[in-house]
This record gives structure tokens, sequence and C-alpha cells, in this order.
């Protein structure tokens, strides 16, 4: 069903890698009962995907027919979303940097974008959505009545991003990371579908040196004053 058609509120939070949306959104979601689609695990899915099948990275026609026919689905278990791919758990396998890198370069191609539109827009529902990514309130909800540009310094992502996997015990450079995140700014900002930028009627919060609690008090006070007054 497209958004026109649908009355339930959409909350879109967009903002580069490491900003901390993900966190927000699942927060967010979590305390007003919504649905919640995380929009990046579709293109990490779709990366996943097509380095499983070790497919070129450059051949657009050949992704967005992996992009249109992914078997995937979204399960809550114990208050995290569990991203399943052929029936398979690959929460984990997403978030790995090779797939982070290949995932930026697929979602900059016009064909893989359009192929996953839809898929997105499914996701809305009673009572409502929150939806994160990079594109949610520009292109794939646009009548969303609540939006959220949320962003960083590029070092405190790094830094965020850093701690992160160390405390998963991965062994990374902080300085291989910071070049990472400005590579993907870099494409994300300058990809001609639907480039990295906040909506017009977007809401711009920078959440550097601002702890998770903090910025999510802000937003509940937007969603109060905008949905639920």
């Amino acid at each position: 069903m497209s958004e026109v058609n649908n009355p339930s509120p959409v909350i879109t939070i967009d903002g580069p890698s490491g900003s901390g949306k993900g966190t927000i959104a699942r927060l967010l979601a979590d305390k007003l009962n919504y649905a919640l689609l995380d929009s990046g695990a579709l293109y990490r899915l779709t990366a996943l995907s097509a380095l499983n099948r070790e497919a070129d990275l450059t051949d657009e026609a050949t992704l967005t027919e992996i992009a249109a026919n992914l078997d995937i689905r979204f399960e809550l278990r114990d208050g995290e979303v569990v991203s399943l791919l052929e029936g398979q758990d690959v929460s984990h396998d997403i978030r790995l940097e090779r797939v982070s890198m290949a995932a930026s370069k697929v979602a900059a191609m016009p064909g893989v974008r359009a192929a996953l539109l839809q898929r997105q827009r499914d996701f809305r529902q009673a009572p409502g959505l929150v939806a994160d990514g990079r594109d949610m309130g520009t292109t794939v909800f646009p009548d969303a009545p609540v939006k959220i540009f949320l962003t960083a310094s590029a070092e405190e992502r790094a830094r965020r991003r850093f701690e992160q996997l160390r405390e998963k015990g991965v062994s990374v450079s902080l300085r291989d990371l910071l070049e990472d995140i400005r590579a993907r700014d870099a494409r994300d900002m300058n990809r001609a579908t639907s480039p990295l930028a906040p909506a017009e009627d977007a809401v711009e919060l920078d959440s550097t040196g601002v702890d998770i609690d903090g910025v999510l008090q802000i937003v509940l006070q937007l969603v109060r004053d905008r949905i639920r007054a």
C-alpha cells in the first residue's frame, strides 16, 4: 500500500552512518509501540546476498534482480530486530564492515532503490511506523508528519563505531573507520538517486556530544507536538 492511501503516521529518522539514528529509531518504536523499518538492513541484505553469490558489485542489472527477489523476513526477539535471509539469521553478518561498504555502493544504484521502494512503504501499518534510513523523509515517506535528520561529526561517528566493534572483540583502526565514514558520506551525498540530505520540513539534530537519552527526549517531544497533541 502506498503512503498516500495509508493514514498511519510515520516518523522518519534520516542521517549518515553512525549518527545514532538506528538506536533512536528502535527506542522510539518501543516507546510508542510502533512498527520499525530499518531500511539500511534491506540494502545490507541485498549486498550480503550479492556477496554470497559472488556477484559483480558494479552490475546494476544483476543487483536490481537480487533486490527485487530477496527472500527476507524480520522478527522481533527479546527486544531486538532479527534479520533473516533465506530463513537464516544474518543479523551479525549484515553489520560486518565489508557488507556495510558493499551496501553503500549498492544503495547508490537507481535500479536497486526502485526495486526496494515499495517493500519499504509496505512496512507502514497501524498504529504507526518509525522509519530509519537516508531518504525516508524525502523519497519513501514524503508525507510523514515528523521528520528528523540526525547527524554527528565524522570523528564522533567513527569513535562510536570503534567502541561498538571493540566491545564485540573486533580489532579495527580508528583512522580506517574515519576514512570509511568519510568515503561513505561522499557516496551517499553525491549519488544521483535520493542523495543523503534533510527533507525541507525535517528537524535537524546534531548528536555530537549528546547522549542517547537526551536525543530521545527531544524526538519524543516533537512526536507529542506533531502527532499526539
